[in-house]
């Protein structure tokens, strides 16, 4: 009676532990998106989840996490802060999401990253390459993504290999675009050089008169910008039009496959970094397995920079969610997440410890074609 008795004591405490775990019950697992999948920015969102979601129908399919299936809950904050908070407070204050994945954009991760500490809630994979959200070290946030100190390195160095010294830029006016345009500042001053000019463009909007009057006058052998498909397709179509015949090169950021369809025969040449392998090749393991999964999710031939991202986010967040355990906690998946010191994905490698949160350093150069492809 008495083994009896400590027996149900501890089926009793181990109930009560899964019971106060948010979001994990005996057969599912639940993960909060707060991501634009409505106006300017939409694409963003709506393939960031494309892709996490082909993830999660795969594990599911093979039977979930240690018997659970995973499910994500996406609100859609249209890329605007106050949005993202309320978004942020309802996954938290509901107590029905266990950790979050995929959102989108810097000013609004950054608006609700207090949230996401005061709560200890991780968030995993933000669509954001900002040094803000990666130095100091935050405990709950891991980013999986290079950053855009990284990106724009990449690209001001490539150009400068070339002797092409006069670079501007065109950023988005908020902590985004500040992010982008202070890797570019740190990448001339290696080289003990300025930007020529610089412009702005208001998120959401595309009033770039102002940009152009500031920047076009400098005859920039490169305008570096850093912005959304959207206000990125206004500026380079109107730079045109007043006659700049010099280089476009954007971040990862943009919108790749939006920016290429926006822009039509104009996109042609335009640079963008990338963060993720190329999509399109079934030279590496993991590529050949996302496109597999977009294939079985109804998405054959649909595949893209952004979708990938999201695709390899979700896997991260599982390899993490396997190692915590069956006694799945916060801290568990926390624990799980600073122990992948050198994961290979298939050709990608995710390094993290508790004091370094910033997954990968990988970028790649690619443009765009003619037809509205990619080559890099």
């Amino acid at each position: 009676m008495k083994f009896l008795a400590t027996l149900l004591v501890c089926l009793s405490l181990l109930t009560t532990a899964f019971a106060a775990t948010p979001g994990v019950t005996d057969s599912q697992i639940v993960i909060g998106q707060s991501a634009p999948l409505t106006g300017p920015a939409a694409q963003l969102g709506i393939r960031l989840r494309m892709g996490i979601e082909a993830y999660f129908k795969q594990v599911n399919a093979d039977g979930g996490v240690a018997g659970r299936s995973l499910k994500l809950v996406s609100l859609d904050d249209g890329y605007e802060p106050p949005r993202t908070v309320a978004n942020t407070k309802t996954f938290i204050d509901g107590g029905e999401v266990f950790a979050l994945l995929g959102y989108v954009g810097t000013p609004t991760t950054l608006a609700a990253k207090p949230l996401i500490d005061q709560a200890g809630i991780p968030l995993i994979g933000p669509f954001t390459g900002a040094m803000g959200l990666r130095n100091p070290v935050d405990p709950y946030i891991f980013n999986i993504r290079a950053s855009y100190d990284d990106e724009t390195r990449k690209i001001v160095d490539q150009f400068l290999f070339l002797g092409l010294k006069k670079i501007a830029v065109f950023y988005q006016d908020d902590a985004y675009g500040m992010a982008g345009l202070t890797g570019v500042q740190k990448a001339l001053a290696a080289h003990g050089l300025k930007p020529v000019a610089t412009g702005t463009v208001k998120r959401n909007t595309v009033d770039v008169a102002a940009a152009l009057a500031s920047i076009l006058p400098a005859k920039p052998d490169l305008i570096v910008e850093v912005g959304t498909y959207t206000e990125v397709a206004a500026f380079n179509r109107q730079a045109i039009a007043q006659g700049y015949g010099g280089q476009f090169a954007n971040v990862s950021f943009v919108g790749s496959e939006a920016l290429a369809r926006a822009l039509g025969p104009q996109g042609n040449g335009v640079i963008i970094t990338q963060v993720v392998p190329f999509p399109f090749s079934t030279v590496t393991p993991l590529v050949r397995e996302y496109q597999a999964a977009m294939t079985a999710a109804g998405h054959r031939d649909d595949y893209d920079f952004t979708s990938l991202e999201g695709y390899i986010d979700a896997k991260v967040l599982v390899q993490a969610l396997h190692k915590a355990g069956k006694t799945l906690t916060r801290a568990s998946l926390i624990d799980a997440l600073n122990g992948m010191g050198n994961d290979n994905l298939g050709g990608f490698i995710v390094r993290f410890s508790p004091d370094n949160h910033s997954g990968s350093d990988y970028v790649d150069t690619t443009s765009i074609t003619a037809s509205g492809g990619f080559r890099h």
